[in-house]
């Protein structure tokens, strides 16, 4: 009786040991969750302008009957980095219209962030507090949505995007709604 009891801690050791070694090595990728965005109307879009003299931006700016890519980004972010230049290349040479939202960032910094890499943005706001963020359902930056030309939301994408999602991106800019 005493070994039974002694041994049953270390019976659930190994099963919690395996699921947690099977979960790691699944090959499952956790970005893969999906978005519940997908489908749905955009959020709201009320922003500032981090261009002074521009005007704030608004939801019209998602309803021109054109896709739009809405990306939230910080200057102080690695990875926004890594995938800026596939927004300038879209820009550049799709004529994308792309949206940018400085998250929880100076202002001053993601201008000067902008000046020196190039400015991919038709428009561009911030979201100094976050309370834009919650809106959109962010897990953190940077975050790209596809906006088609009826204010649905196409595509979310967590971290940033890459050659391999321009192959989904393209086509749906191309194509309009």
């Amino acid at each position: 009786m005493n070994r039974t009891l002694f041994l049953l801690p270390l019976m659930m050791l190994v099963i919690l040991a395996g699921f947690f070694g099977w979960s790691l090595l699944s090959g499952r990728d956790p970005a893969s969750i999906g978005s519940v965005m997908v489908g749905r109307a955009a959020p709201r879009l009320s922003a500032p302008s981090l261009r002074e003299g521009e005007p704030a931006l608004t939801e019209a700016l998602l309803r021109t009957g054109k896709p739009v890519l809405v990306n939230f980004f910080a200057s102080w972010c690695a990875p926004c980095l890594a995938e800026h230049p596939l927004f300038t290349r879209l820009k550049e040479r799709e004529g994308a219209t792309i949206i940018g939202i400085a998250w929880k960032d100076k202002p001053e910094a993601t201008r000067a962030w902008l000046a020196r890499l190039g400015d991919p943005f038709a428009k561009a706001g911030y979201d100094t507090d976050g309370k834009l963020a919650l809106d959109w359902g962010l897990s953190g930056v940077p975050e790209t949505y596809l906006i088609d030309g009826n204010g649905i939301v196409r595509l979310h994408f967590r971290g940033p995007i890459t050659e391999r999602d321009l192959s989904v991106i393209l086509p749906l800019l191309r194509g309009g709604s």
